[in-house]
């Protein structure tokens, strides 16, 4: 199908079990620094998505939230709600408080048929860390993780019942970012939470992709796809850069354009018989990285790495220039 006709996306919930590729528009445009990109409209991620080839789009800062306005906008660009970010605080909260300031962002998701929400847990200050050197994140003590985990069960089961899953996203700058930090969690959490695998945060964080995602792959319910330049990578650890820091020095950059494996990563997901969103989400500053090109480059990637894995991707072949 040409990504460029109407006529809705193929590879939709209707259409069996398959894997389907998105994109995160933090590739146009960065909520965290809004200089990034900030001048760039809303049309102009759409028709961008759309034309790189993506069945879908995660939220960004400058999407409407009421559905009966972006549900349109969407439709007309012939793309799908994937997820939505959600800064949390089930830290600091009760479940009830909680689920109260989370239930409009829900119900935006859920009518626009979005299956998991990105939910990142930003307690203790997660937005200051990010500008601060990654030595300075927030952490939980070991004592208080039985009672973390009871709360995030209790919010992703009341999520569940409302028709939405929560896929609980590790973060640089967060009190969920190592590899240990992601096996407490999941040690202390019932079923009802799902992992977001992020494998630039992972790597980022110290972690090893691979190991991590072999250990928890069978509690993965969605995953962004972001690749690292090594070098990057190791100044960014060894100067005890922030996060956005490392993000203007190009520390990420989109599947098949840095140093992770994804034929492997990808082959693990197929082996636990995946089925869920891929999303690009590989957060550069776009005055260095031309949106469309980087875009259109990692759809190319992932959906010839993803089907090379054995994994079902349906959505349209790439274009070839």
């Amino acid at each position: 199908m040409d990504p460029s006709a109407g006529g809705g996306v193929p590879g939709s919930k209707d259409g069996g079990m398959t894997v389907r590729i998105g994109i995160n528009p933090i590739t146009w445009t960065n909520d965290d620094d809004p200089s990034l990109g900030g001048e760039t409209p809303l049309e102009t991620c759409l028709a961008e998505t759309r034309q790189a080839g993506y069945q879908g789009t995660e939220l960004g800062g400058k999407f409407p939230r009421q559905g009966s306005v972006l549900g349109p906008i969407l439709d007309r660009h012939g793309l799908e709600l994937v997820s939505g970010w959600f800064d949390g605080r089930i830290l600091e909260r009760e479940v009830a408080e909680e689920y109260d300031a989370i239930l409009p962002h829900l119900t935006l998701l859920r009518d626009l048929g979005a299956e998991h929400v990105v939910y990142a847990d930003t307690s203790r200050g997660r937005h200051g860390a990010i500008f601060a050197p990654i030595s300075q994140r927030p952490v939980l003590h070991a004592d208080e993780w039985p009672g973390y985990g009871a709360k995030v069960t209790q919010l992703a089961e009341r999520m569940a019942d409302f028709g939405v899953g929560l896929a609980f996203h590790h973060h640089m700058g967060t009190i969920v970012e190592t590899d240990a930090e992601i096996a407490e969690l999941m040690t202390w959490t019932g079923e009802a939470v799902g992992l977001l695998y992020d494998t630039g945060h992972c790597a980022f964080a110290g972690g090893d992709p691979l190991a991590l995602l072999a250990r928890h792959a069978h509690r993965v319910v969605h995953v962004h796809c972001k690749d690292v330049r090594p070098q990057v990578l190791a100044q960014a650890r060894a100067a005890d850069m922030s996060f956005m820091g490392a993000v203007l020095d190009g520390i990420f950059t989109v599947p098949g354009d840095g140093s992770l494996d994804y034929a492997t990563l990808l082959r693990v997901l197929a082996d636990h018989d995946y089925q869920g969103w891929l999303v690009v989400e590989a957060e550069q500053d776009p005055g260095k990285a031309h949106p469309l090109t980087y875009a259109t480059l990692g759809y190319r990637n992932l959906y010839d790495l993803a089907r090379g894995a054995g994994l079902p991707v349906d959505g349209w072949p790439p274009t070839r220039n």
